[in-house]
């Protein structure tokens, strides 16, 4: 499915405990193409203060988000796809990820970067971020979500899916193969 189609990049966004990862993994095995956490381009610094409990400043995420953006715009110069799992919670951060499309242009939201957003309650994320923590699979405690949704920011001219992550991951990828994403 990847090779029929210019470059173009899928952000699968949201607050921590949305399930980014696992939706991400799936959908871009679905379409054969790259996925990508953005986690995994966290400075130790970043991980470490978040380990801590300790929220993320602008100087610790814009430089993130450049190499995200960075590493983007090379899977999109070279006809490729890629699935990037990035909470991309404020609207200038995902202006920062648009930026990857060479032909971008200020809020021009009809790029080569499409973003989704995984949506569920601040309990089910809570209950989802507790049960990581106590399985030792994430950085992130569940006391940072607050500051998590304090920055989610939607504006509905961007054209973002929603999606409901209360979902199994099954039919949520099932809903994104139906779109010309």
């Amino acid at each position: 499915m990847a090779s029929d189609r210019k470059g173009s990049a899928i952000v699968i966004m949201g607050v921590s405990g949305s399930g980014k990862s696992t939706v991400g993994e799936m959908l871009a095995k679905f379409m054969d193409c790259s996925f990508l956490d953005a986690d995994d381009f966290h400075p130790r610094e970043n991980k470490d203060k978040m380990r801590k409990g300790i929220p993320l400043s602008e100087e610790d995420r814009i430089p993130w988000l450049e190499t995200l953006r960075d590493i983007l715009r090379e899977f999109i110069k070279r006809g490729e796809i890629a699935v990037l799992g990035c909470s991309a919670l404020q609207k200038k951060y995902r202006e920062i990820l648009r930026t990857s499309d060479p032909e971008y242009g200020p809020r021009c939201y009809t790029c080569r970067v499409k973003f989704v957003c995984l949506q569920a309650s601040p309990e089910v994320i809570a209950d989802r971020l507790k049960r990581r923590a106590a399985e030792g699979k994430h950085f992130m405690p569940a006391t940072l979500l607050k500051s998590q949704l304090d920055l989610l920011q939607i504006d509905e001219t961007e054209g973002i899916i929603m999606v409901d992550a209360t979902l199994s991951p099954q039919p949520i990828v099932a809903s994104l193969k139906d779109l010309n994403l």
